[in-house]
């Protein structure tokens, strides 16, 4: 539902988006499958050395299967107590069911009356990932069009659209035996933009653009009805909604900004979310400034085991640096698993995630 649109300072409350003469690397845009390759090999490895292969799904033990693969999304917001809950941003939760789409929306209003929800909002799938069917909602007809095209028989999430604009990815591990955790890596995210030249349509700003048209197709997509425009003079044309990778979100590095209170704020509201220990926190923020002091944030979401720390992205680091975050990431997953299996907890079966794994895909 969401389309293009004009905004000016999209990205504020970032730092500054430089791009310079390296918009991106060489392996940003390879197909996944290549780049776990490596990540698949190593959790072979892994496998053999800890005797279970399925350790990594132990890693959340209140989360099926860890949030590995099919975690619902309300299933882990719900969990959130007292501390945690005021720091995530109002959502409900619906289900799809046989019932005719002007019923559903009647009861979606009705549960975002008692949370507190207003226009705008954000829905999404209850169970899915790399952004797949979320989409902005400014008024009653949008919802409406997104019940009427949601498949029967599956949850949705209805949120409360933030107040702010940046947004960021916050890599948070506690070993089950450690008093505290801490922040392993923040990414800040950038939606993308090209500007106006009062010459040039939004087709050609996107061809024409240093990083955009390497993902022209994603791009053109959400600008569908306006790509023949022609922007005025210095006007930012957004490209994309979503903060994720796929579908456009520029990643940067924000090592920067972890500082003692956001870690202790982090660390205060994830210890509120029961034997939780690995995961990443999609958050919007006011300031970057006011985020490095643990304010003026709000949680969008909870992911858990499959969760990516998403600034290797970002091309000041190297494939080596990339690669070697990634597998030891796994290496932390596999002694938080065998952690949590000494303390009395069943390893989930294969068999489990393969179908757990064939649904999430379905439903995507």
């Amino acid at each position: 539902m969401a389309s293009c649109n004009m905004e000016q300072g999209v990205n504020r409350g970032l730092p500054k988006l430089k791009l310079g003469d390296k918009p991106y690397t060489w392996y940003e845009f390879l197909p996944a499958w290549i780049m776990y390759l490596p990540v698949v090999a190593y959790w072979l490895l892994l496998a053999l050395r800890y005797r279970s292969w399925g350790l990594p799904m132990l890693a959340n033990p209140n989360i099926p299967l860890g949030g590995m693969v099919g975690e619902s999304k309300a299933g882990i917001l719900s969990q959130a107590g007292n501390v945690a809950a005021p720091f995530i941003l109002p959502w409900v939760s619906i289900a799809r069911a046989d019932t005719s789409d002007e019923v559903l929306l009647a009861q979606a209003l009705r549960e975002m009356a008692l949370a507190e929800i207003d226009f705008p909002i954000v829905a999404k799938p209850d169970l899915g990932c790399r952004g797949a069917g979320v989409s902005k909602c400014d008024s009653i007809e949008e919802l409406r069009q997104y019940i009427r095209a949601f498949p029967h028989h599956r949850a949705f999430l209805i949120q409360q659209l933030a107040p702010w604009s940046a947004e960021a990815g916050v890599f948070y591990i506690r070993h089950p035996h450690a008093a505290s955790g801490r922040i392993v890596s923040l990414t800040l995210k950038y939606r993308p933009t090209v500007t106006g030249d009062g010459r040039h349509t939004i087709h050609q700003l996107i061809r024409k653009h240093s990083r955009a048209r390497r993902l022209a197709g994603v791009y053109e997509a959400y600008c569908r009805n306006r790509l023949d425009d022609i922007p005025a003079l210095g006007e930012e044309v957004v490209l994309g909604f979503l903060g994720s990778h796929c579908r456009g979100s520029i990643f940067r590095d924000g090592a920067e900004w972890i500082t003692p209170d956001l870690e202790k704020v982090f660390d205060r509201i994830l210890q509120d979310v029961p034997e939780f220990y690995y995961g990443r926190l999609d958050i919007k923020f006011d300031t970057i400034e006011s985020l490095a002091r643990g304010e003026r944030f709000s949680i969008i979401e909870i992911n858990g085991a499959s969760s990516e720390q998403t600034h290797i992205w970002d091309p000041k680091f190297n494939i080596f640096i990339t690669l070697h975050v990634l597998l030891n990431q796994y290496r932390i997953l596999f002694s938080i698993g065998e952690a949590v299996r000494r303390s009395g907890r069943k390893v989930p079966s294969a068999w489990q995630m393969i179908k757990t794994w064939i649904r999430e895909l379905r439903a995507t």
